[in-house]
């Protein structure tokens, strides 16, 4: 009997850990590096340019590229700089998809921040690569270094390859 708690206490302790562990994960995303000097591409339905706080805000079927990297969505707010030289960030709303490679993930909001390359992605967050996929309350994507970290209550399910 004594072993038994014993053992119980073991599996619960090491089921805590994992769970604990599962909080946050590291990853690889996208097959290439990318290249954040490279120009940004957008294309909408419509764009409302206002030039008092320096911002363009593209809606309908928004598609931005830059290498390899897309991604779509609804609604994309483009931040530019405070010198207007060039973009600062980028804020996606609305069914927003981004693809790099062969990785691709979807979540509620995306905010890009162009100097960093660093996406980082809010609300329902999956992520799939090939036949597996990953959830999450938020994704940040490092598009230079090719990873992302998955935070809060992460879920994956892994498929076995057939042999």
């Amino acid at each position: 009997m004594i072993y038994f708690r014993a053992l119980t206490i073991g599996i619960l302790l090491t089921l805590g850990a994992v769970t604990a562990q599962a909080q946050s994960t590291n990853l690889a995303f996208g097959a290439v590096k990318a290249d954040p000097t490279i120009p940004v591409e957008v294309t909408s339905d419509t764009l409302d340019v206002n030039q008092a706080d320096g911002s363009a805000e593209f809606k309908g079927n928004v598609l931005v590229s830059q290498g390899e990297m897309r991604l779509s969505a609804q609604r994309v707010l483009v931040i530019y700089s405070q010198e207007r030289s060039g973009i600062d960030r980028l804020e996606a709303t609305g069914d927003v998809v981004l693809v790099s490679g062969p990785d691709a993930a979807q979540a509620q909001r995306a905010d890009y921040s162009i100097d960093t390359g660093i996406i980082v992605m809010t609300g329902d967050v999956l992520l799939t690569q090939g036949k597996n996929a990953l959830t999450s309350n938020e994704m940040t994507v490092n598009l230079i270094s090719g990873t992302a970290q998955m935070v809060g209550r992460v879920k994956t399910i892994l498929n076995p390859e057939n042999k």
